[in-house]
């Protein structure tokens, strides 16, 4: 098999790479692509070294699949003409998201959408991927009506300048404004403001979780809300989920979807003051979910805790495991 990783010297292409290795994906022809300034660095994978090389000479090598992790633009360019050559692209940016004709995966929810004729694949936003895992075998069984979601995003998910702008802060230093990723300190602080504010006074990011469920959980009709926050955690989203389903639930019968759920991991014993936390998340591959238990206020009202790594299951490893069920 050819792979090409678009965006390999990224966070999330550094994750891919580690995700390849631990999955022991057999690569025959592996292709790193990064800007024109990197290219004939080295990348290692599996131990070997690779050269990284210009997007028109990977394009021209015809890969049979290839990962991209480097930007909506970059997608919206290359991405087609790697299509065009017959290579299979799943890419992490928002570029396809909401485009009609391409599927939105996660491979938990709906890889039987998949067919040989797609040829673009939209890997989606990482705090989407965690949440659907977890709430589409609930809509399932119960049928969802309403979600209330607040996200506590890390900081990675901006990538690698507000890393920096967290760590020049944490050491007390100042940056210049050209140099940060956010308008505001990170470090000791928490934003209520994840990608652009859009006409409507929500975030870009907000209104991804709302149309992104959506499409995912082939499921229109339900009514979404969500506030994003950008909080100082190096790695790991978490997510305080409300949902108010159509039919009675039971409590414990939801402990026991999420308990035999695949790809979830439930920590729910507060007398043992277990629950999910995103420090115990990172480099780990599954949702973890907890907190479970009955919204009081309303008819079918649950509340859960939903935290995954953003840059494992929310980007590198979602986009994997959909190569492997191609695979």
């Amino acid at each position: 098999m050819k792979l090409a990783l678009v965006g390999a010297t990224g966070l999330v292409g550094q994750e891919m790479i580690e995700v390849l290795e631990e999955q022991k994906i057999e690569i025959t022809e592996f292709i790193p692509v990064a800007s024109a300034r990197s290219v004939g660095k080295e990348i290692k994978l599996a131990g070997q070294n690779y050269k990284v090389v210009s997007m028109q000479e990977a394009i021209d090598r015809c890969p049979d699949y290839a990962l991209f992790s480097a930007g909506g633009g970059t997608s919206k360019e290359f991405a087609p003409a790697f299509a065009e050559k017959g290579t299979v692209v799943i890419d992490n940016s928002s570029a396809w998201r909401m485009d009609p004709t391409k599927k939105l995966v996660v491979p938990e929810v709906n890889a039987d959408v998949l067919t040989k004729e797609d040829k673009i694949i939209a890997n989606p936003n990482c705090s989407t991927i965690q949440l659907v895992v977890a709430l589409n075998p609930l809509h399932k069984k119960y049928g969802i009506k309403r979600l209330v979601i607040s996200t506590y995003q890390s900081f990675t998910g901006t990538g690698a300048k507000a890393v920096a702008q967290y760590q020049s802060e944490s050491r007390g230093e100042t940056m210049n404004n050209t140099d940060r990723a956010y308008h505001h300190p990170i470090y000791e602080n928490c934003l209520p403001h994840c990608d652009i504010f859009l006409d409507n006074d929500y975030t870009k990011e907000e209104m991804k979780l709302v149309h992104e469920t959506r499409k995912i959980m082939d499921a229109p009709q339900i009514a979404i809300t969500a506030t994003a926050v950008r909080v100082p955690v190096h790695g790991g989203h978490s997510e305080s989920v409300n949902v108010e389903f159509h039919n009675n639930i039971d409590v414990e019968e939801v402990k026991e979807i999420m308990r035999n759920e695949k790809g979830i991991i439930l920590e729910d014993d507060i007398h043992n003051n277990v629950y999910p936390m995103p420090r115990y998340a990172r480099k780990k591959d599954e949702v973890f979910v907890g907190r479970i238990r009955r919204d009081e206020s309303i008819e079918n009202g649950l509340n859960m805790w939903i935290v995954a790594d953003n840059l494992r299951k929310g980007a590198a490893t979602n986009a994997v495991q959909i190569l492997q069920h191609l695979i």
